[in-house]
């Protein structure tokens, strides 16, 4: 059987924490930051779980992670 490609962008966006789950970094930390909060910009700071509605969808796009 042939090795399966990954998804690239999806590869830059994603990745497994120590217990197996994936992880996906918070939207709105982009730009325009100089509007927004504090408490608001370390809200949005770091990692968190993606749903679980969409990681098959993840876990098809990286075949290897």
């Amino acid at each position: 059987m042939p090795k399966l490609k990954s998804r690239k962008a999806a590869a830059k966006r994603f990745s497994r924490s120590g217990s197996g789950k994936l992880m996906r970094r918070k939207a709105f930390k982009n730009h325009m930051l100089q509007h927004k909060s504090s408490a608001r910009k370390r809200r949005i700071t770091g990692l968190t779980l993606v749903h679980e509605r969409d990681a098959e969808n993840v876990e098809l796009m990286l075949p290897y992670l």
